[in-house]
Formats: structure tokens, C-alpha cells, sequence
């Protein structure tokens, strides 16, 4: 299989997966101070600010990516327009970028906002296929 043979919504699957670790690595970054490397979620737990918000972002970010995985095999399988297909998975992708920016901002209700866009965006990909 070739990287040729993946559609752009398939592509977006792959960036929506490396959105939690970018989530997580904004939490990490930059800290000084020891870090237990035994007990890596203690020591998250112990965080506050952007940091804790971070680390929120990312354990949201996996809890998203079922669903968009599923909605995006589904469509494919049930042999939804590609070009529409495409675009929402861009969206998703586009949104929950934004979402985990906005998290670690702190502002909480546009956060809310766009993770809304981004679950409406999603069940759009779900029932795409006629």
C-alpha cells in the first residue's frame, strides 16, 4: 500500500491522532522541576493553569478520536461523496486544533463552542453516505 492509496479524510485520521500527543507535549513543555517518570500521571494530576488545562485537552482529544475513526471507516465503506467526505474531515481536524488552543487559553466557552462544531461536524460524517 502506497501513501497515494489514502483519501484526505484517512490523512486527517492520522492528524487527529497525533493531536492528543501535541496536547500533551504543550503540558510538558517547558517545565522545570522534576518529573516522575514512574508516576508521569501524578504528576500531571499535580499541575494547575494551562498546564492541567493541557493535559485535560489531550485526555479529550483520545476520547474524541473513536468516533471520528468509526465516522470516517463508515463513510467510507457505505461509499459517501469523497470531495464531501473530505472537507468535514478537514473541519474536524481543523476544529479540534482550535479546540485544544482554546482549552489551554482558557476560554472556556468558546472552547465549548467549537467542541460542539466539532461533535456536529463528526455526525455529519457519520450520515454522509446516502
Amino acid at each position: 500500500m502506497t501513501f497515494s492509496l489514502l483519501t484526505v479524510a484517512y490523512w486527517c485520521v492520522f492528524v487527529a491522532c497525533g493531536l492528543p500527543y501535541l496536547a500533551a507535549w504543550a503540558a510538558k513543555a517547558g517545565s522545570f522541576g522534576p518529573r516522575d517518570n514512574e508516576h508521569p500521571r501524578d504528576w500531571a494530576a499535580k499541575q494547575s493553569g494551562w498546564r492541567a488545562r493541557a493535559n485535560s485537552a489531550q485526555a479529550n482529544s483520545f476520547e474524541g478520536l473513536p468516533f471520528f475513526i468509526g465516522a470516517v471507516v463508515i463513510a467510507h465503506q457505505l461509499g459517501a461523496s469523497q470531495s464531501r467526505l473530505d472537507m468535514l474531515a478537514v473541519a474536524y481536524v481543523v476544529l479540534r486544533a482550535i479546540y485544544i488552543a482554546v482549552y489551554i487559553k482558557g476560554i472556556g466557552s468558546v472552547r465549548s463552542a467549537v467542541w460542539a462544531l466539532a461533535f456536529l461536524v463528526n455526525v455529519a460524517i457519520l450520515f454522509l453516505a446516502r
